[in-house]
């Protein structure tokens, strides 16, 4: 399994993999030996903590660096047309809803649904990908549950590093 990444979700992951290695980790390890001085170690709680904050920065550090290794990198489109792209403003109808909403698209590392920048690769994002204004598309959550939206409209949006990577 590989993510479909642009340029710039590969150069904001290598910009966070090195503030984690040369800034964040050694803090990490000096807050490790600091709490570690407090003495036994079976009861102390800062170093457990300590300890648990410089694991979970060496995995942050480890998955980034597998995303990066196993990514496909793809192009940002300069300009999709009239179909929907990635990155790309959609207002879409939700006929079940009776709702209006904009979502853009992004890439998975990228999403943020509370947002409303849905990932290229979710069921609503895989059904609205390419479609043009004016198409009424089936969105297939899973084998029990879809729904329909209509395309609105759609505004050309570019990869323009303001989105955050996501820190999961």
């Amino acid at each position: 399994m590989h993510d479909e990444l642009t340029k710039v979700d590969i150069q904001k992951m290598r910009e966070e993999i090195e503030y984690r290695t040369k800034v964040l980790r050694p803090k990490l390890i000096e807050d490790v030996q600091t709490a570690r001085a407090f003495g036994d170690l079976s009861e102390n709680f800062e170093y457990k903590a300590a300890k648990q904050e410089k694991n979970r920065n060496d995995s942050r550090v480890r998955y980034l660096e597998r995303m990066i290794a196993t990514a496909v990198v793809i192009d940002a489109p300069e300009d999709g047309g009239d179909a929907a792209g990635l990155f790309d403003w959609v207002e879409l109808w939700f006929e079940e809803d009776e709702e209006l909403q904009r979502i853009r698209l992004v890439t998975t590392l990228r999403q943020d649904p509370s947002k409303w920048l849905i990932s290229k690769e979710s069921p609503l994002g895989k059904a609205v990908l390419g479609k043009k204004t004016g198409d009424r598309v089936l969105v297939q959550v899973n084998a029990d549950y879809s729904y329909h939206v209509v395309l609105r409209s759609i505004t050309p949006g570019e990869d323009d590093e303001s989105l955050e990577i996501n820190s999961y």
